[in-house]
């Protein structure tokens, strides 16, 4: 493999990984080895390609074939890709359930394409949210790891807004379930009408008809 062909599938492998990087990301790529045991026939002209399917960060794949050679044979270069960007951070250690504020939070850059769930480049989707397990001082907080935000309880009376082809109407009615952040819950209007909507805001439902 020519250093052309290696810079040919580095540039590739870039350029899908800053696709779905956040901004002013900085993505660098460490290239392995082949396996020494490959024998691999003499080829005038070798590309690099990204295999269907293969992630763009993290430990992956490129792929490398040969187009112009007796034999058109086809291998796989293990990556690893790096996408540096600041996120959101513990500032210290913290326990599960604990509440988030701004001095426990700070930005920082860290290694996105090493987690395993969405990170957060802003802290204000998190404050008032609550962990759903410890993080240690400097660990990134991923979405996984934070509770859903519950917007009501079961009982409580909410606005309903419903929305259809060409209208919006508002109204009030009652909860029948726990209104948790990302979750649909039933609502009762007062006529006795169930309706299933998506909690949005502080005892607020948003319902599509």
């Amino acid at each position: 493999m020519t250093p052309e062909v290696l810079a040919q599938g580095v540039a590739l492998v870039t350029q899908a990984a800053l696709v779905l990087a956040p901004p002013q990301a900085r993505v660098t790529v460490q290239p392995g080895a082949l396996d020494p045991r490959l024998t691999l026939a003499p080829c005038a002209r070798v590309e690099a390609y990204l295999p269907a399917g293969t992630p763009a960060w993290g430990r992956t794949r490129l792929g490398l074939r040969c187009t112009e050679g007796r034999v058109r044979w086809k291998v796989m270069l293990p990556l690893t890709v790096e996408v540096l960007a600041p996120a959101i951070v513990a500032a210290v250690a913290l326990p599960a359930d604990a509440p988030l504020t701004e001095a426990l939070l700070k930005r920082v850059d860290v290694d996105w394409a090493s987690s395993t769930s969405p990170l957060f480049d802003r802290s204000e989707p998190l404050l008032g949210r609550s962990l759903s397990r410890p993080l240690a001082a400097g660990q990134a907080v991923q979405a996984a790891q934070v509770q859903a935000r519950q917007w009501f309880a079961t009982g409580d009376t909410v606005r309903i807004q419903a929305s259809g082809a060409g209208y919006a109407i508002t109204g009030e009615g009652q909860a029948l379930g726990p209104g948790l952040e990302g979750k649909s819950v039933r609502v009762q209007t007062k006529n006795g009408l169930v309706l299933l909507g998506k909690p949005v805001s502080d005892r607020c439902v948003e319902v599509v008809l």
